[in-house]
């Protein structure tokens, strides 16, 4: 079965020139789950803002999510200070749906508190309930487990697998990265 797949060409990003991705080849492919591994500062978040179109490459050539919509968890939690959990995961998409992965994420009496009023970890749950309830093509996932016990990293490693969509994940962690159980790997270094 033939499945479609993101093509990246001899892409290059540099940034006060240095060079960050030197003509970097791959075909990731769009089901499932890959994991990206490589060092710090080899360039797999800035390889995630290309994909998603945040940043252009200085050259090269990115084909296959023309027509896709990302879900994404950052690196930070970039949640609304002001605003209750409910409404944070609500960002983008409706509240029936956030509610829907707050309460799979074990956030169903947290609802109406303001991010300063939760934990660290509960913080990140609610970014991750954003991005699962936004219903996007793709979701990509840059350090999604920082701050979260080890129930917490299965029970939100389950909630991203059971959306059905090809997961895209930065970690360093290899019993993170088995928590999706299979996966493809790609290496940036």
């Amino acid at each position: 079965m033939m499945h479609d797949v993101i093509s990246l060409k001899n892409v290059t990003k540099t940034f006060g020139g240095h060079a960050v991705l030197n003509n970097f080849s791959a075909e990731i492919p769009l089901c499932g789950v890959t994991v990206f591994r490589g060092a710090s500062g080899a360039g797999k978040t800035t390889l995630f803002r290309l994909l998603m179109g945040l940043e252009k490459p200085d050259s090269g050539e990115i084909c296959g999510l023309e027509d896709k919509k990302p879900a994404v968890v950052f690196q930070e939690d970039r949640l609304l200070p002001w605003s209750t959990a409910l409404e944070n995961a609500a960002t983008g998409s409706d509240e029936s749906r956030a509610r829907e992965a707050l309460v799979r994420l074990g956030l169903g009496d947290n609802l109406c508190q303001l991010p300063r009023e939760l934990s660290g970890g509960m913080n990140r749950r609610v970014a991750i309930a954003r991005a699962l309830a936004y219903g996007g093509d793709v979701l990509f996932l840059d350090e999604p487990f920082t701050g979260l016990d080890e129930e917490n990293k299965k029970i939100a490693a389950d909630a991203m697998r059971e959306a059905n969509i090809p997961i895209l994940v930065i970690t360093h962690d290899d019993a993170e990265a088995d928590l999706f159980g299979a996966f493809c790997e790609i290496r940036i270094d």
